[in-house]
């Protein structure tokens, strides 16, 4: 035991000082998917003193290709997964305190979360969760670490309150590529990538050697070999919304948030984006393609998968039929639409 994190504490820039700052941290990882658990286990192994993580969905038998923490069992079980992996991360490190949250990453739940925490790492699949954790970080001064991947791409980036330009900096609006693992696939390198990356840049900052940021946007693709940084020092906003002179978080105000409604007695959920959008029906219908049976007018599209049919319209609502579950209308909307 005693030399359990001895060729981490070998490392210069961490050292024995180093270890005791890592064991003194608190990091929370929204999202448990496939960035989160492989965050989530290295961050284990190197001994933070807590790791938060939360997490709505389940544990399925197409998570298994990438998602490393979990087992046939798990999928078997339809184990939520914030559950499934605070119990494979005790077994990996008991030193380590888990505390896992099987819930939405909404406004509310993360500020009941975010409370001394020292690092949030982004694992989420959306960009919706995504404005809501940089408008808490910016809020609250907490450093984040936003990464995805999609196919065999990925991005990280490090956001660093009142220093780096934030993600609303970055993007300026919610995207709307419609690509998702769901319907371009991803390849485990791609994730392994992206979080190693993350964790790099977690590690500086717990043992406090922020110099040793990377301070670019990186993006990749594994399959391609094609490597890429950008310094976004330049597109730092002094009248942004989220981290301007003036700031007021807008993606932390109801109006800004995704609408949600269970529509009476027709065991549907309506879901209608924080951002006005417009879908290319067409384009849609290419991206789903074996998703389901597709059928599409000039006004909407309809997928029909195993258990729900979605219905998209081009105006951006989306019904989820078979349900009147919000949680699993959500989840269903973001792995098709991202």
């Amino acid at each position: 035991m005693e030399n359990r994190y001895s060729r981490q504490q070998l490392f210069t820039p961490i050292g024995e000082r180093g270890q005791q700052k890592i064991r003194q941290k608190h990091l929370l990882i929204v999202g448990v998917g496939a960035l989160g658990s492989a965050v989530a286990e290295q961050m284990t192994r190197a001994g933070v003193g807590k790791i938060t993580l939360i997490d709505r969905d389940y544990v399925e038998w197409s998570n298994l290709q990438r998602q490393q923490l979990y087992t046939e069992q798990t999928a078997i079980q339809k184990m939520p997964k914030a559950m499934a992996a605070k119990e494979r991360l005790n077994q990996m490190n008991a030193d380590v305190d888990v505390h896992a949250v099987m819930d939405d990453a909404n406004v509310e739940t993360l500020t009941s979360l975010i409370q001394q925490v020292d690092v949030i790492i982004d694992g989420t699949d959306n960009f919706d969760t995504r404005f809501i954790i940089n408008d808490l970080a910016q809020k609250y001064k907490i450093p984040w670490i936003y990464g995805s991947c999609v196919g065999s791409y990925g991005a990280t980036y490090t956001i660093l309150p009142q220093e780096t330009p934030c993600l609303h900096c970055l993007l300026q609006a919610v995207p709307n590529t419609g690509m998702t693992c769901d319907t371009v696939g991803i390849i485990s390198p791609a994730v392994q990538l992206v979080a190693s990356y993350q964790v790099a840049e977690a590690l500086k900052l717990l043992t406090e050697n922020v110099a040793a940021l990377r301070g670019t946007f990186l993006t990749f693709d594994v399959w391609q070999n094609r490597h890429f940084e950008m310094k976004m020092d330049a597109a730092k906003n002094d009248v942004c919304p989220s981290c301007g002179d003036e700031p007021i978080y807008p993606h932390l105000a109801y109006a800004e948030q995704t609408k949600t409604a269970v529509l009476c007695g027709r065991d549907a959920v309506q879901i209608r984006p924080a951002q006005k959008r417009e879908y290319d029906l067409q384009k849609m219908a290419q991206l789903l393609e074996g998703q389901g049976k597709i059928q599409s007018n000039p006004f909407l599209l309809s997928c029909q998968l195993e258990e729900h049919r979605v219905v998209i319209f081009r105006d951006g609502r989306v019904l989820i039929h078979g349900t009147n579950n919000i949680q699993t209308a959500k989840t269903i909307y973001y792995r098709l639409l991202g």
